[in-house]
């Protein structure tokens, strides 16, 4: 067979780049620019030879008629109560946004709230973020359009839901708290651009102020509360506290798990914002992370990694503030990571737990810390919950691998505490007991023992022939808990595959060691475990290298893109949506700069030494002896992912084809498809998460020649 022939993109030898002496190309830096002729007609050639292929793929039709048949079934969140009314997010299967509901009462009927699907035709435009005043009777919502991370935040009256005037625009990444006299809330935003701010631009987002904003003013009279404009990466996020009286201050810089710790008294302002509020200083430096919990007067509670990389509760005295005057509330476990913690029913703590990747809940007392009772969980995730300091009972939701959903409700003032299952998800014509889910621990290259979760049909035989997709991230402290995918389980349905998640090194399965045993000088570590989860699976005759497909996105693009250059005859067939491919210049986009806890920077010579060497971008092999071709490639980026942005994918593919693809050796396809109207993945339609599914399914069956079997 031939090569694939792929269009010419132009190579413009003269743009390289000098970092700290060394020369490094850059031929295709003219991708960069996303409104460039050029670069619209690059994206253009590139899906005119993708998307044909996608569609002749041989199982693309079956697969898309059943995904989206077993993605039509309820979906419910947890309800949660504002003021006197309950709310919860429902679709009914294929609605392309889920609809908010309200009702009077947990009997009560249930209607309409806000219905996201009336934002856009295409169901594009999407709810990001949302904040209920105290007395539940104002509601502020985020829309976000083609899955930008820009957002408008909007107004309504909850009761008759009236939609209000108020607008707020250059909103990103941002808080939303009302102040407990209903009129107004703290929100960021940031300096209005002097381009366009779509989501295809790439312009570095410095300056974050926070703004508070009284219901029935323009945006132009909005109050500065916050700036810095010595540290244009500070992000200042503020919380108003329980009873109204303070305003809690987490800066952060970055994507590590630490802030600056800030609060003012609004007592001392007469509880009227009218500028630059007093902050007063309790943890001035980025040492460890601090997130409000709850306070009783001036006693407050916060969980932090303090000394505590599992985290810990602890408590401080606004009072006396000084470091040596804080105490432990609940210390550290020795095996299990705090994953979370709420405040309820006045005096009680909901404590969240990882031990092993699996999810343990528990209920304390605020107070003295001591555990009340465990809420009997099986294997698996809670992935929704609700209740607050003034709610008498709780909501949660489980799911895992096999369980698409069950919400349990605790009320926590009876005598007996028992949760009961309030709703119970099902999906039609899927039955979880034909399906086992284990968990296995393999040793890395550096003898690191690493979970790994397997999902398969019961009682396959081990005999090396199955088709594998091997699931991973690897970064920001992010833990990969079991969760329910209706396409991993058409997969494993119709196309005998096994499923396989390792929790490799640089997620938060194991708290800050684990994450930080996987950041800028250790990220091959996150490398080598996903090799040795590949290794393993071979070695224990699960599947052979032909049939493994590997697959991640955003950092586990990344880790898609480092280990096909790494080991290009450990895969079958590798699939990176989002990724971030150029690890030498990522810093100088949108909010990559926020990265550089975890991926070090180039801008020092110690950052680039150890970037250089695993950049995909930068590594890309050429067929040779040794390596005999890479296996077959698909990229998936979106034209509005204002996160991480498309010159990753664009710079690489072009590379990759270019280097890889011109070798007669070379028989896998190498293709990206871009998507519009899209971005980094949040918020995105369910008729276009289906479609790209399907395209990503049929691709890998059709390189590792799967054939559909009807059960």
């Amino acid at each position: 067979m031939s090569a694939i022939k792929y269009p010419e993109a132009r190579r413009d030898d003269s743009a390289i780049d000098d970092y700290h002496g060394t020369k490094v190309p850059d031929p295709y830096s003219w991708l960069e620019d996303p409104d460039g002729e050029e670069t619209k007609a690059f994206v253009e050639a590139q899906n005119k030879i993708t998307l044909p292929y996608l569609e002749k793929c041989a199982v693309r039709k079956q697969f898309q008629a059943r995904l989206k048949e077993m993605w039509d079934y309820p979906k419910y969140g947890c309800p949660f109560k504002r003021g006197s009314r309950y709310f919860y997010y429902y679709n009914t299967g294929l609605q392309n946004q889920s609809v908010l509901y309200v009702q009077d009462s947990l009997d009560a009927e249930a209607k309409v709230f806000l219905d996201p699907n009336k934002f856009s035709e295409d169901g594009t435009v999407s709810l990001r973020g949302s904040a209920f005043s105290e007395d539940g009777e104002y509601f502020a919502y985020g829309i976000s359009k083609s899955g930008s991370d820009w957002v408008t935040i909007k107004f309504m009256k909850v009761a008759g839901a009236e939609q209000l005037p108020d607008t707020l625009e250059y909103v990103k990444f941002s808080c939303m708290s009302w102040t407990h006299d209903h009129k107004g809330l703290f929100y960021n935003r940031f300096p209005e651009p002097e381009t366009k701010a779509d989501g295809t631009e790439t312009t570095a987002n410095l300056h974050q102020k926070l703004y508070y904003h009284v219901i029935g003013t323009d945006q132009s009279e909005d109050v500065l509360c916050g700036e810095f404009p010595d540290h244009p990466k500070w992000m200042p996020g503020a919380e108003v506290s329980d009873d109204g009286r303070y305003v809690i201050l987490a800066i952060r810089e970055g994507c590590d798990p630490v802030n600056r710790l800030y609060y003012c008294d609004l007592q001392t302002v007469d509880y009227k914002v009218t500028g630059i509020l007093p902050w007063v200083k309790v943890a001035d430096n980025f040492d460890a992370e601090y997130e409000y919990i709850a306070n009783e007067g001036t006693l407050f509670t916060f969980k932090t990694n303090l000394n505590a990389p599992r985290y810990k509760l602890i408590n401080i005295d606004f009072s006396k503030p000084e470091m040596d005057q804080w105490t432990d509330l609940v210390p550290e476990s020795e095996t299990d990571v705090m994953e979370w913690t709420a405040c309820v029913n006045q005096d009680k703590l909901v404590l969240c737990y990882l031990h092993d990747v699996k999810t343990e809940l528990y209920l304390h007392e605020l107070k003295t810390g001591k555990r009340i009772t465990t809420f009997p969980l099986d294997i698996g995730s809670v992935v929704g919950y609700s209740g607050r300091k003034q709610d008498s009972e709780i909501f949660y939701q489980f799911m895992s691998f096999l369980t698409p959903g069950v919400i349990y409700h605790c009320d926590l003032t009876k005598d007996k505490l028992e949760p009961t299952v309030f709703r119970q998800i099902k999906v039609k014509d899927f039955d979880p007991s034909g399906f086992q889910t284990d968990q296995v621990f393999f040793s890395s290259k550096d003898g690191t023992k690493v979970p790994m979760f397997i999902v398969h049909k019961k009682d396959i035989p081990l005999d090396g022939t199955h088709p594998v997709l091997l699931y991973g991230y690897g970064g920001f402290n992010i833990s990969i808990t079991p969760s329910f995918s209706v396409s991993r389980i058409v997969f494993m349905l119709h196309l005998g595959g096994i499923l396989a998640v390792p929790n490799i090194r640089g997620g938060g399965e194991y708290g800050e060691i684990w994450h930080k045993a996987g950041t800028k000088e250790k990220k091959q570590n996150v490398f080598d475990d996903f090799q040795g989860a590949a290794e393993y699976l071979i070695k224990n005759k699960y599947t052979s290298a032909s049939k493994i497909t590997i697959n991640g996105g955003s950092n586990g693009g990344l880790l898609v893109g480092a280990c096909v250059n790494q080991r290009p005859d450990l895969f079958g067939c590798a699939v990176s949506q989002v990724p971030v491919m150029d690890m030498l210049k990522f810093h100088k986009f949108t909010i990559g700069h926020a990265w550089t806890t975890d991926f070090g920077c180039s801008d020092n010579k110690e950052g680039f030494d150890y970037l250089i060497k695993y950049s995909p971008l930068h590594n890309i092999q050429t067929p040779s002896d040794s390596v005999v071709q890479y296996p077959a490639i698909l990229l998936l980026t979106g034209d509005h992912d204002d996160r991480v942005v498309p010159l990753h994918s664009l710079k690489f593919i072009a590379q990759l084809q270019h280097t890889v693809g011109s070798n007669p050796k070379q028989t896998n396809p190498l293709f990206i498809r871009v998507d519009t109207k899209s971005g980094h993945g949040f918020g995105k339609p369910t008729a276009k998460v289906i479609e790209e599914t399907s395209d990503i399914y049929a691709f890998i069956a059709e390189n590792l020649k799967l054939e559909w079997r009807d059960k």
